[in-house]
């Protein structure tokens, strides 16, 4: 069962969009993270195509003239349609995604623009192995033009669904779109855990709206080009941030040394290698591997948006630029943080249902190599161990034929890429049923 709600969003945290496989340049430092927005509108992050990153204040007027929907959506708008659909929203992680700049007729391209995206983040590790935690679900919004405002120049204005337009804050690749109607399309979904608006455009742009908090239960909006090669690798970015509450490791210079307590995120620290080594913490039980962003964990300073006093596991992983992989402690916070809200063993057949012999239970492990371990009342049944289908008429039910017994299915993964004992708990669903004679 689900455990929690997600309350962040793909482009939830700052957005590096640098070009692929090459770390971010070095810049002036943007505004401080973490300011406060200013009243009527929202602080977003922009990113440019050499990978420099800044934030900006978004006013509530900075978008195209798209309408703002303030009450139900037109007649035949808002179809829902599933991308990927692997189980109830209680036991997966629902992504929803909404389209802009697409007409009517376009909305079959848009339904193959959202797949691709979503076929770009799952080509990268861990959610290559872990897909089938989640369900994809397509918003249809009917815009009245084709295409979005500012592309392919600052002189075009086209009517859209949510408003999406570049040249945002006369800033070329800020994206901006209408929240409010992003939130009207999102509620038509089952459920909405992370939300991304996918705009009819080639061009390289996007944003993310961070302090959005919507009562659908989301927080956070992001942005991206549906027809750009290299949106999806922002998504994956992101989700660094919003799924496993990891921090970004590029730096500014202008930030220069930091001062202050340790980072709360698994993936920064105030401390060197043979700190972290002695006091047994943040990432010390992976120092010394090989990671699969290349080179070895250890304690590479810079991180976090400041150049000196602070410290990331490797050189240069997705936290750090695109076309790269999650380092070591990253991969693992990642998969800690897809169990948080999906599970790893689900069942038709509803927890505490009473079971008689006639009765056969069937569940579900969506991730490979899962154990599954079988009790009857407490007591191992280890002949049954492994099996997703059970023929109550099998169990060893003893007592008078009234007695209620109590049958239970545990699944842990088992996965070498969690180490940290505390996350290690996070691997483990447990579901039971009574079950009679």
């Amino acid at each position: 069962m689900r455990r929690g709600r997600l309350t962040t969003l793909i482009l939830a945290g700052t957005t590096t969009l640098a070009v692929l496989g090459a770390a971010p340049a070095a810049t002036a430092a943007p505004a401080p993270v973490g300011g406060t927005a200013q009243p009527g509108g929202h602080q977003v992050e922009v990113f440019a195509e050499d990978g420099a990153i800044s934030r900006t204040h978004v006013s509530a007027t900075s978008r195209a003239p798209g309408p703002r929907l303030r009450g139900e959506l037109p007649a035949g708008d808002g179809t829902v349609t599933p991308i990927v659909r692997n189980g109830s929203t209680a036991a997966k992680l629902d992504v929803v995604i909404v389209g802009d700049g697409y007409t009517a007729a376009e909305q079959d391209r848009f339904h193959a623009d959202a797949a691709t995206k979503w076929q770009e983040i799952t080509a990268v590790e861990p959610y290559a192995t872990y897909r089938s935690l989640f369900n994809v679900w397509a918003v249809d919004a009917h815009s009245a033009q084709s295409g979005v405002t500012g592309d392919p120049d600052r002189a075009t204005v086209r009517d859209t669904a949510l408003g999406s337009s570049f040249w945002c804050e006369d800033i070329e690749r800020l994206l901006c779109v209408d929240t409010d109607a992003v939130d009207r399309y999102a509620a038509k979904a089952p459920q909405a855990d992370l939300v991304i608006v996918v705009a009819n455009s080639a061009k390289y742009g996007g944003a993310g709206y961070n302090d959005v908090v919507s009562p659908l239960g989301y927080s956070g909006i992001a942005t991206v080009a549906g027809g750009n090669a290299r949106s999806g690798q922002i998504a994956v970015h992101e989700t660094g941030h919003s799924l496993g509450k990891l921090a970004d490791e590029y730096f500014y210079d202008g930030y220069g040394t930091y001062d202050g307590d340790e980072p709360a995120e698994a993936n920064t620290t105030t401390l060197t290698a043979t700190q972290l080594r002695r006091t047994h913490t943040k990432w010390y039980r992976w120092l010394g591997r090989t990671s699969p962003d290349g080179g070895t964990v250890g304690a590479y300073e810079g991180g976090g948006y400041y150049p000196h006093g602070i410290y990331r596991p490797t050189d240069n992983s997705i936290m750090r630029s695109l076309g790269r992989e999650f380092n070591l402690p990253g991969r693992e916070a990642m998969i800690a943080g897809f169990y948080r809200y999906a599970s790893t063993l689900s069942s038709a057949t509803p927890a505490d249902t009473l079971l008689t012999r006639t009765d056969r239970l069937t569940v579900d492990l969506p991730v490979a190599g899962t154990r599954l371990r079988w009790y009857l009342d407490g007591w191992e049944l280890r002949a049954l161990n492994g099996r997703t289908t059970i023929d109550v008429s099998a169990l060893p039910l003893l007592g008078p034929r009234w007695l209620h017994h109590r049958l239970t299915a545990v699944a842990t993964d088992p996965t070498s890429a969690v180490i940290d004992p505390d996350l290690r708990t996070t691997l483990t669903d447990t579901l039971s049923w009574r079950v009679t004679r």
